[in-house]
């Protein structure tokens, strides 16, 4: 979902799905380098004040050359979920974000 009008129509399409304020789950992939776990984090934080990182959860995979972060933010508009998703997805350490 690299077009913008796309993912302009996917959050159209969530935000009517959800009531706000939300605890939305989000699953965060990169390559398994150093920094990439705080990275996330802290791109969370920035967006999400209240995050406790103490609830990341981190995967690497089985050969471990790819690390999932997934945390539970608590957005309380869709235009913070929007943001941090566009965050995330945009950080050049960043693969996927579901």
């Amino acid at each position: 979902m690299s077009e913008p009008n796309e993912l302009g129509a996917a959050f159209d399409r969530l935000e009517k799905l959800l009531e706000f304020p939300v605890n939305f789950p989000l699953k965060v992939m990169g390559r398994r380098v150093d920094g990439f776990a705080q990275a996330v984090c802290e791109t969370v934080l920035a967006h999400v004040p209240g995050f406790d990182p103490a609830t990341i959860e981190l995967r690497a995979s089985s050969q471990g050359a790819w690390l999932s972060v997934t945390v539970v933010v608590r957005a309380e508009s869709r235009a913070q979920l929007e943001g941090l998703y566009r965050a995330l997805s945009g950080h050049p350490l960043v693969s996927l974000v579901l």
